[in-house]
């Protein structure tokens, strides 16, 4: 499974880039408003750092504007990808980038339908947000298995990324559950290498390295 991390924080990427564990990037546009930098820049920014996937967000609702946004996002770097959020207009759009060979992170996806209709307009990348789901009371793993059945059933090619991950809980059910990708907010990046007894086996071997230097 592909790890990306899910910022607009130039730090945070150029740290995880530096563990070697980062294969993409997804930005939304809160993410770039936090930033604190221009758009065009920051996008820039990240694609020397990081040689992977970049997600960029569209702000248009209407086709053709979603299309225009994204020919332009999409000349920016090669490694960008255009986010669309999956609604009727953002289906027709995927549609279109398709035929002009730009790809497509279809996102704001909550239900397995919403990701057959995704996959079938041509999306590159499903991004189902699962923490979301939880919030509801619901069990958000269960949209990324049935993405995951429904998607193996009928040969689509569309890679799942589970998005609005809350834990390292989320990311190891995502692996389990077949999630091509997963994008992790910087704080739960880190935590994943975390364990006490990591933490008290070092110190134990330290103690006793001290020791054994006496």
């Amino acid at each position: 499974m592909k790890l990306f991390i899910d910022t607009g924080d130039i730090r945070e990427i150029r740290e995880a880039a530096a563990m070697g564990l980062l294969d993409g990037v997804t930005t939304n546009p809160s993410l770039v408003a936090k930033a604190g930098k221009p758009f065009k820049e920051l996008l820039l920014e990240i694609c020397q750092v990081v040689d992977g996937d970049i997600s960029a967000e569209v702000v248009s609702l209407i086709c053709d504007e979603m299309v225009a946004e994204g020919e332009q996002l999409a000349k920016i770097h090669k490694n960008i990808v255009v986010k669309i959020p999956l609604i009727p207009e953002g289906l027709k759009a995927i549609k279109i980038l398709k035929t002009k060979n730009i790809r497509v992170n279809c996102t704001l996806c909550f239900t397995a339908v919403q990701a057959l209709l995704a996959a079938k307009a041509g999306a590159y990348i499903i991004s189902p947000f699962i923490g979301r789901i939880d919030d509801r009371g619901e069990r958000g793993m269960n949209i990324i298995e049935e993405i995951r059945t429904i998607y193996d059933n009928y040969g689509f090619k569309t890679l799942i990324l589970a998005a609005s991950i809350r834990s390292p809980l989320h990311v190891k059910e995502c692996a389990l559950a077949g999630a091509d990708i997963a994008t992790i907010p910087f704080p739960v990046l880190m935590e994943l290498a975390k364990n006490p007894l990591t933490d008290s086996g070092l110190k134990k071997f330290l103690d006793d390295w001290e020791k054994a230097k006496k």
